[in-house]
């Protein structure tokens, strides 16, 4: 019986509800706007990875260092995208 229950399934869903609880803790917290945000960006990034991990299984097949490396690259263009954007749009690109 044991086999069958998804303990990893379970632990990952109750560790998202925590970071959950601590984003909206965050907001209902009279916090300044960079300690916020910070909490707030920390615990997207981790809930993220644990959503990848867990439930979308992304280390369980055999192609795993392909998945990751896209994962990656992702990451790269979304950041090159948003600061590049922040570049032009407010710091004046000149």
């Amino acid at each position: 019986m044991k086999d069958l229950f998804p303990l990893k399934q379970v632990m990952g869903f109750v560790f998202s509800l925590i970071l959950t609880a601590v984003a909206l803790a965050v907001y209902f917290m009279d916090l300044s706007y960079t300690i916020g945000m910070s909490i707030l960006l920390v615990t997207a990034f981790i809930q993220a990875a644990v959503q990848l991990v867990v439930f979308m299984h992304a280390g369980e097949s055999e192609d795993k260092p392909s998945i990751y490396t896209n994962i990656y690259y992702a990451v790269f263009i979304a950041l090159v995208t948003i600061f590049g954007s922040l570049l032009t749009l407010i710091w004046g690109y000149e």
